[in-house]
């Protein structure tokens, strides 16, 4: 059992954990919260995904049609140069933690681009994912479009509250069969909907117990209590 006095500072004589953990999920389920916490208990690096900083988000979600290649391919470069300077900074000797996975980006390409557009974007992909390390363990993290479209109201993002529903159930559709059929690292899958781990903190201590352990496979966490 994990003290709960190191919970929100990293842990001391644990079992060592993977050393690159990458989470991921749709717009809305608590990547970054879980990333931050994760990074303060484990003690990592973060890799965060900048979205602020990517000028074509706010026109993608006001009319997707007008803007969808150039914010995808801005994302692409971000995060490619992102895990290009990890490896160049002797990554393997030092332990991050991300709130993306790269090998899921052509997912949003396939579900916004038209035909055209996703043949440009599946060569520019192919071109820049070379040398991209795979993470140690990912963990992919559920909710439903109704719990989503509260939590983005909740965070209060200005252009985010122009997201429609069914583009969410696009994206959620679309990670569903992306992990139906993943097998390149550790997967670990919880359903996000009810549980808090910003503020719970004992549904995060049994998490934190729980991927301390994983070292290959298929997981599903549900914790036993709330």
């Amino acid at each position: 059992m994990i003290k709960r006095s190191l919970l929100n500072e990293p842990i001391i004589n644990a079992e060592k954990p993977p050393c690159f953990i990458a989470i991921e999920g749709p717009i809305g389920v608590g990547k970054s919260t879980l990333t931050r916490r994760l990074a303060t208990s484990l003690g990592y690096q973060m890799l965060l995904e900048q979205a602020e900083d990517n000028p074509f988000l706010e026109r993608f979600y006001a009319n997707q049609r007008h803007a969808a290649l150039s914010a995808q391919l801005f994302f692409l470069f971000q995060r490619a140069q992102q895990l290009s300077d990890l490896r160049q900074s002797d990554m393997f000797s030092q332990t991050h933690i991300a709130d993306f996975l790269f090998q899921k980006d052509p997912l949003f390409a396939q579900i916004t681009l038209e035909p055209n557009e996703l043949e440009l974007y599946h060569k520019v992909y192919q071109q820049v994912e070379v040398d991209i390390p795979t993470p140690d363990l990912v963990i992919y993290l559920q909710a439903p479009v109704k719990v989503l479209k509260e939590r983005i109201q909740h965070r209060g993002v200005q252009f985010e509250q122009s997201i429609h529903g069914d583009y969410l159930e696009r994206v959620n559709a679309a990670y569903s069969e992306f992990f139906l059929n993943y097998n390149d690292s550790p997967l670990l899958i919880i359903n996000a909907s009810e549980i808090d781990f910003a503020n719970n903190d004992r549904q995060y201590e049994q998490l934190l117990q729980y991927l301390l352990e994983i070292r290959s496979g298929r997981h599903y966490f549900n914790p036993t209590f709330f």
